[in-house]
């Protein structure tokens, strides 16, 4: 049973970003960017995958994660957690094990033998599923495993991340217009508070981060 003292919505993001920062899953970086898998330059970048090598952090963000989705979607709203292929398939499980749901998950494509699938496990028409994954940037990727879903008769129309970037002001808009509702636990502007707040990073990388938030289309490299 999940317990009803959990930490309000703000303090959890706050919470949140902290781990992140504790387990090294925070980068930042002005003069050497990193790459997305957008193809885009940032000073960012976040690995939420870290999260399963450190129990105890992990068990603590999918206990928030759980009671989120339960005060965001409702505590009946669910009959079945489907991960996205790959990151979301651990967080998928950890938070079907706390709802007390069947677990199953998505292919980014048909494997291309046997039955052909995207969808492994049981997922059957009529079932309200919740999609899990680590992180949203955009939001596109979500929507190609939220129609994999609808295909099987299932309805999807909520998923639920753990840390969602809050710099593209389409991305609620998108999923909203697709039907999906974005649930999640903190954001880039979380992390920077946080990062602030502990000086985990100089000031003037910080200040560079802030700028790319602000606007990240626009962002260049620090000379």
């Amino acid at each position: 049973m999940i317990p009803s003292g959990f930490p309000d919505k703000s303090e959890i993001a706050r919470l949140s970003a902290s781990m992140l920062l504790e387990i090294g899953a925070v980068h930042f970086n002005a003069t050497e960017p990193f790459t997305h898998a957008s193809g885009n330059k940032a000073p960012t970048y976040i690995d939420c995958r870290k999260l399963i090598s450190f129990p105890r952090i992990r068990a603590t963000l999918m206990d928030f994660l759980a009671v989120t989705i339960m005060r965001e979607a409702g505590f009946e709203a669910f009959d079945n957690i489907a991960g996205g292929e790959t990151a979301g398939i651990p967080f998928a499980a950890f938070v079907a094990e706390r709802l007390a749901l069947p677990m199953t998950y998505v292919r980014k494509k048909p494997k291309g033998y046997g039955r052909n699938a995207r969808i492994e496990g049981a997922m059957s028409e009529g079932q309200r599923v919740l999609l899990v994954e680590d992180l949203t940037t955009d939001g596109g990727s979500k929507l190609s495993f939220v129609d994999a879903i609808r295909d099987t008769g299932a309805t999807c129309g909520a998923t639920a991340v753990i840390f969602y970037y809050d710099i593209y002001p389409e991305t609620t808009g998108r999923l909203a217009d697709h039907g999906v509702q974005l649930i999640h636990l903190c954001t880039w502007w979380d992390v920077l508070a946080e990062a602030r707040r502990r000086d985990a990073f100089d000031d003037a990388t910080l200040d560079a981060v802030e700028g790319y938030l602000k606007a990240p289309r626009d962002w260049q490299p620090s000379a």
